[in-house]
Formats: structure tokens, C-alpha cells, sequence
């Protein structure tokens, strides 16, 4: 009966484990904090953006691989053939960027976007040509320029195995949708580390008001830097030190790492204010409490969706007549990209969960827990 009675209470256990799963942990607003001035948009994402689509595809097997894949789709229809402007600037090259030159010479993005880990960098890039040439109208198309960034995950993830291939690129890119953006450790974000924390994949946007153009900002980002972490003034390194008494064991390379960043507008932009406007995203990483580190890869990959900025793949016109943002206006643009920048940031941080990986490495959450009471603790002093 006992033998019984125990077996009960285990499927008891598992049913409400399952109607009743753990929540997850809460994006940067949930837990109750505002980042700049600007409002968001509906979802608080990058999918803000109209057309505008995510895609993650994990790997998690076994004890040491950790990694995955992020695609960003710019708009529904065939990127190739209607091509979106876009710029892209450096905040330090240590990194592995491909496509980067012909978009720094054309000012022009004819595929997706795809994130995932440095020695995978390869075989996304074949995959994305793959998935070009497969389009119906790119029969006769015969040269493609993939652009795929990435951040090193070797800490939580076997990096020399591989794993990545050509069908995880494609799922991710099949199954990119509109709406809620998962974050955390998912996708290109799965292995990644922030601040010696667990990083990942974060997401946030603003929506201008009217007066200042009624567009929308969004961005994505994959965290895997480091630097001294800020949320709201507070230096948290500095915080667990008092209340521990001892630093924390870091990662391998507590400093270096890298951050990329991808910013989406809806905005008519030509591709030098896009690279404008990718600057300033980058401030998220300053924000935070990173600095460009020696060893870090920072970029930031800035597209506007714009029907009206599009170049048609063939044209044979000899000009193209286009209206854009004046230069005057560019600034409640470039306030929405910092702040939207360091919430998504942030959101990588505050919705991914400890992770183990290899070797035994330990990847610990952002203690939320502990952040609480500290804002608590200024906010009644």
C-alpha cells in the first residue's frame, strides 16, 4: 500500500508539474524597471517592426553542446529580389562578420540576418545561400552575399564539434514568425555568457510619438561580453562582493566576448543613417557596463523595412528617386535605438536561466532575487 500510496504522489507531482509549469523568469518591465523615456511598441520587440520576423533554433545535447541559431527575416517577401538598405558599424572587429564589406559598399541587405557561434559562421553562410537560390524568381541568380555574425559560446558549449549545420539554419529561418520573440537561452543565445552571468538573446523596441515621426525602433540582441554590469545605477559585481564577501568566480574571459546587435525601423532610411543609427545602438553596451573589450567582436547591423527605401533586384533605371528622414530628425531615432538597446541587453540577462555546459562549466542566472531588494533598499533611503 505504501509502494501504492508513493507512486500516487509521484504522478500527482508530475501532473501538476505539468498544468503548472515553473514561470519563466521576468523581462526587464515585468520585474518593474523602465529604461529611458521613450514607450515601447505592443510586444516591447523587434517584431514591433511590421513584416519583421524571428527565428531560434536550439541545441542543447548532451553535457556540452550549447549553442543554436537566430534568423531575422526583414519582410514576408523575397529579400534578394527587393532588398532593404542597411548599415553596419564597428565598435571593435574582433569578430567574424561575413558580408560585411559589400554591405558597407552598396548600402543594401539581400538576405536575412543570421546569428549563431563563431566556427559555425560557415556553414550558416552556405545555408543562407541555399535558401536564396531555392526562392522562386532566383532560378538565374548566381551570386549571393549571406550575412552572418556571431559570438564565441566555448564556455557552456563543445565549440569544436560543429554542430551547427545547414538544416538547424534553415529550420530556424522556416520558422521565423511574427509576435512574441522568445529570449533568454535560446537560438544563438543558447551558450552565450554576459557579465559572467548567463547571457543570450534579448529583444526591446520604442515607438517614437507622432510629433516625431511615428516610427518604430526594435532590436535584437545576442549577449556574450563582459565589463563591471550596471541596471539602473547599481553595480551588481560590487554589490554581490559586499554581500558575499568574496568575488565571484568568472568566466574564462571575464572581459572579452562579443555583442551583436540588430536594429530594425520602419523608418524610410538610406543606408547612411542606418549606419548612424547602428551606432548608436551600440551605446546599450556602454549602458550596461561593457567597454569594447580587446577581445570582444561589437557590431551593430541597422535595416529600415520601408516599402519606399526597397531596391528592386534588376532594376535597369538609371536613377531611383527615394524620400528619406532629413538629418534633423534623426535624433528621437537615435534615442530609441540606445534605449531599446540596453532593455534588450538587459532582457538577455534577465530572462535566461543557469546553464552547465562543458566541462562542467557554469553559467549562473542573473540573481533577480537579490536585485530587488537592492532597488528596494535606494529606494527608501
Amino acid at each position: 500500500m505504501k509502494m501504492l500510496a508513493l507512486s500516487f504522489l509521484l504522478s500527482q507531482i508530475l501532473l501538476f508539474s505539468s498544468l503548472y509549469p515553473e514561470q519563466p523568469p521576468p523581462r526587464v518591465r515585468q520585474f518593474g524597471l523602465k529604461i529611458g523615456v521613450l514607450e515601447p511598441g505592443p510586444l516591447n520587440a523587434i517584431t514591433d517592426v511590421p513584416g519583421v520576423r524571428v527565428g531560434h533554433k536550439t541545441l542543447i545535447q548532451g553535457d556540452s553542446i550549447r549553442t543554436g541559431v537566430t534568423a531575422i527575416i526583414p519582410h514576408p517577401g523575397n529579400v534578394f529580389q527587393e532588398k532593404v538598405p542597411a548599415g553596419i558599424y564597428v565598435a571593435n572587429g574582433y569578430g567574424k562578420l561575413t558580408g560585411y564589406t559589400q554591405v558597407e559598399e552598396l548600402g543594401y541587405l539581400e538576405t536575412p540576418i543570421i546569428l549563431t557561434n563563431t566556427l559555425s559562421v560557415p556553414e550558416a553562410a552556405g545555408a543562407l545561400v541555399d535558401y536564396i537560390l531555392s526562392l522562386p524568381g532566383n532560378e538565374r541568380v548566381e551570386s549571393v552575399n549571406p550575412v552572418v555574425g556571431e559570438t564565441n559560446d566555448g564556455w557552456l558549449n563543445d565549440i569544436r564539434a560543429r554542430a551547427v549545420s545547414k538544416e538547424h539554419v534553415l529550420e530556424a529561418i522556416r520558422t521565423a514568425a511574427e509576435g512574441p520573440v522568445e529570449e533568454g537561452a535560446v537560438g544563438a543565445g543558447t551558450g552565450t555568457t554576459c557579465f559572467s552571468f548567463k547571457g543570450g538573446i534579448g529583444t526591446a523596441s520604442r515607438k517614437l510619438p507622432p510629433a516625431r515621426g511615428g516610427w518604430t525602433v526594435g532590436i535584437l540582441v545576442q549577449t556574450n561580453f563582459g565589463g563591471v554590469l550596471q541596471v539602473k545605477g547599481l553595480q551588481i559585481e560590487e554589490l554581490l562582493k559586499k554581500e558575499t564577501g568574496a568575488a565571484r568566480r568568472p568566466t574564462a574571459s571575464p572581459a572579452d566576448g562579443s555583442c551583436l546587435i540588430v536594429v530594425a525601423t520602419d523608418a524610410p532610411l538610406d543606408s547612411r543613417n542606418l549606419k548612424r543609427l547602428a551606432k548608436r545602438a551600440l551605446l546599450g553596451i556602454p549602458r550596461t557596463g561593457g567597454y569594447y573589450s580587446n577581445g570582444s567582436g561589437d557590431y551593430a547591423i541597422a535595416f529600415s523595412t520601408a516599402p519606399q527605401v526597397r531596391l528592386a533586384h534588376g532594376e535597369r533605371a538609371l536613377t531611383q528617386k527615394i524620400e528619406v528622414v532629413r538629418n534633423e530628425a534623426m535624433s528621437a531615432l537615435f534615442q530609441a535605438a540606445a534605449e531599446a538597446s540596453e532593455e534588450a541587453i538587459l532582457n538577455s540577462l534577465f530572462r535566461a536561466r543557469t546553464m552547465t555546459g562543458k566541462d562542467g562549466h557554469r553559467a549562473e542566472a542573473l540573481p533577480l532575487d537579490k536585485l530587488k531588494s537592492w532597488l528596494e533598499k535606494i529606494k527608501y533611503e
